[in-house]
């Protein structure tokens, strides 16, 4: 690689407003990405409604779900603090808690004994996750001992 190809050539203080722009960029781009599905979701096509029946309006399962996963989605958007593992678990409590929460969703009105089984599950396992997360955050050290290369 020659010079001027990368981002190390920049000065330390660039470099960190470089990765922070391109941070919230893609934050940006996805949380953009995301709102559009949401809008084309909800979004009824006018040539559709010619040929389908008209939906019955939102029931509370539907209420309680979405309102789960907008909460959650919320709760994701974390100002990045330049570091991986805190920002990781700081991003994976409030992705937990809807997790946790959808499968209560599923535990109060579903029907299908082995999903709410794999709700039950998810609920215990999910929020055990949760309270490790906290305990990593709260101890200050997010940092492992061992190096873990996938």
């Amino acid at each position: 690689m020659k010079q001027g190809d990368s981002c190390d050539d920049f000065p330390v203080g660039e470099q960190h407003a470089i990765r922070s722009l391109a941070t919230h960029a893609c934050a940006l781009a996805v949380g953009a990405a995301f709102a559009f599905v949401c809008v084309l979701l909800t979004t009824e096509v006018k040539t559709e409604a010619r040929f389908t029946p008209r939906a019955a309006p939102a029931n509370e399962f539907d209420g309680a779900l979405r309102a789960a996963m907008v909460q959650m989605d919320a709760g994701m958007c974390i100002t990045p603090s330049g570091d991986a593992d805190r920002d990781f678990a700081r991003a994976m409590i409030p992705h937990h808690r809807g997790a946790v929460e959808m499968a209560r969703v599923e535990l109060l009105y579903g029907r299908d004994v082995r999903l709410r089984r794999l709700a039950q599950g998810m609920v215990i396992e999910q929020s055990q996750e949760i309270e490790l997360l906290r305990s990593i955050l709260a101890s200050g050290a997010a940092v492992s001992e061992t190096r873990f290369n996938p």
